[in-house]
């Protein structure tokens, strides 16, 4: 393929996620997005009578009964010209090894920060794990319409807690039952808030110059004073908006709205497509691979079984990462080295999908296939590409699952299968021992979604067994837990995860730091040791 006309397909690419601790709107903001992006107005046109419920992100019974979002979804759609990848994602503690996988198939993120309670612990996880890859972070500060912490102080945490430049790209006008709507500080101009009822539709936005005197009419004089002195203060405090320090990730640009309202989400949208980056490329041996390279290549993030009930498919996730895909291309897994050839392939939103005949990089494709793909494998039309972009995590709860019923065995194993191949929980063998599995999880609400979906989804009832051991190590290449049997704390115990990598089990903190006073040239390692890359 021509290589200009390429890379002109990779610039109308805006691949993302939303981060967020629970409850602080992250789902609320997802769906206005797509509200303002034209995509729920489509969602709705297909099939009348699913207007809203077609269009939801969450769509797993279990979130719906719950109020979370358990699995991440991909939603994609256009605005403006641009093709954009909206990675929806758990804000769950419990699943933040899923949000982890997300996170490495995105070029930029929105972080969603509650206007009344600040950053909170799940916020600030997930902003480590983007500040270690230098992503890109826009910051939307939700709820205004709600009573709220001082913007001065919302942005004064943001750079000490995060230790990263807050740039306010717009400033609100009070908040709560007052709140009147924000200055725009890149364009200098008011835009107005209005109350929409149920926050259906898009809200009308008045936009007012500076020196409008309706703006000092609407709000009290002492809030407009407040308001002008805060505003003059940012300006001599900060330095003007620095474009390339926000795709460095040193600074994050700070939008206040309200997204059940469905104010400044608009202008936030915008915003990102301005100011945002294009698909990133991704690094082999610490080198980039050219996007616009004739060689086709991607990697799995998400494996997502029973998507559609109807038939029991498996759905496998690619992000794609150089040229260009086509429907009923060949390619082959390069862990594997097996031939697949890709004849349904995807593009998704949420639940509903459609059959994708090209993407190109920084598009996210989804395929229904019964090879064997794993989470972490690259597909590319060269075997010699392999890319290592998805992270493990030690796990902090244990337990063996049993069949409570003897009659579906066969159904019981055959969902574990495919349920452990989406990675809802990582598995593990005993002192080497290929029998029964023992089972990790980062928090146990992924025990119980992987019962509630081997009830739901395969009609097996079952029970765990809980185990004591809270922490989980990898040992370095080419040293077996059988080695150091003897030499094991109390309670303590070895094995192999699915990959036949060595690991210890210990019943607690303690026990690992004995360990490690006892052996301190054995290094322990909280995510998997990586051999290191074939040059290519």
């Amino acid at each position: 393929m021509n290589k200009t006309v390429l890379n002109n397909e990779i610039q109308k690419r805006r691949t993302f996620a939303i981060i967020s601790h629970p409850d602080a709107g992250k789902t609320t903001l997802t769906e206005k997005l797509l509200l303002y992006g034209g995509a729920l107005e489509l969602a709705g046109s297909v099939t009348a009578k699913k207007k809203q419920s077609a269009t939801s992100s969450d769509w797993m019974e279990l979130e719906k009964k719950r109020g979370i979002s358990i699995s991440s979804t991909v939603l994609q759609f256009d605005f403006e010209g641009f093709k954009l990848n909206l990675l929806d994602t758990p804000g769950h503690k419990d699943f933040s090894e899923d949000t982890y996988r997300v996170l490495m198939a995105v070029d930029f993120v929105i972080m969603v920060i509650d206007a009344g309670k600040g950053i909170e612990s799940q916020t600030l996880k997930l902003f480590e794990i983007c500040r270690k890859r230098d992503v890109p972070i826009f910051t939307f500060i939700n709820k205004l319409d709600r009573p709220s912490l001082p913007p001065l102080d919302l942005i004064d945490e943001l750079e000490k807690v995060l230790n990263i430049h807050a740039y306010p790209a717009n400033w609100p006008l009070d908040n709560g039952p007052e709140f009147k709507g924000v200055f725009d500080r890149l364009k200098k101009e008011f835009n107005l808030f209005e109350r929409v009822p149920g926050g259906s539709y898009r809200v009308p936005v008045a936009l007012r110059d500076a020196s409008d005197p309706f703006i000092k009419e609407i709000l009290h004089s002492e809030t407009f004073k407040d308001i002008n002195e805060e505003l003059e203060m940012l300006e001599v405090a900060q330095e003007g908006f620095d474009h390339e320090a926000v795709l460095s990730g040193k600074t994050t640009p700070v939008f206040f709205g309200s997204a059940v309202n469905n104010f400044g989400v608009e202008l936030l949208l915008k915003n990102l497509i301005k100011y945002s980056c294009p698909p990133v490329a991704r690094t082999i041996n610490g080198k980039p691979f050219p996007m616009d390279s004739s060689v086709f290549s991607a990697f799995i993030f998400k494996i997502q079984t029973n998507m559609d009930p109807r038939h029991r498919d498996r759905m496998v996730f690619a992000r794609i990462c150089s040229g260009k895909f086509t429907r009923d291309m060949t390619i082959i897994n390069t862990r594997s080295k097996k031939e697949v050839r890709l004849s349904s392939s995807h593009t998704m939103f949420g639940r509903d999908r459609e059959i994708t005949e090209e993407a190109y990089p920084g598009d996210i494709i989804g395929f229904v296939t019964n090879a064997d793909f794993s989470i972490g494998d690259t597909i590319s039309s060269d075997p010699s590409v392999a890319f290592n972009e998805i992270p493990r995590f030690a796990p902090e709860c244990f337990a063996y699952l049993l069949n409570s019923t003897m009659s579906a065995a066969k159904s019981f194993r055959k969902g574990l299968d495919h349920l452990l191949a989406e990675h809802i929980v990582q598995c593990f063998y005993l002192n080497n021992n290929v029998g029964m599995p023992l089972l990790g999880a980062v928090g146990p609400l992924q025990f119980e979604i992987l019962q509630y979906r081997l009830r739901d989804e395969y009609s097996t009832e079952t029970r765990l067994e809980m185990k004591q051991w809270e922490v989980m190590r990898w040992l370095p290449l080419g040293i077996t837990g059988s080695e150091l049997e003897g030499a094991l704390p109390y309670n303590s115990t070895f094995g192999c995860d699915d990959q036949n990598r060595h690991v210890l089990f210990f019943q607690n903190q303690w026990g690992m730091k004995s360990f490690q006073k006892d052996h301190p040239d054995i290094e322990l390692y909280d995510n998997p040791p990586v051999q290191p890359d074939k040059d290519i």
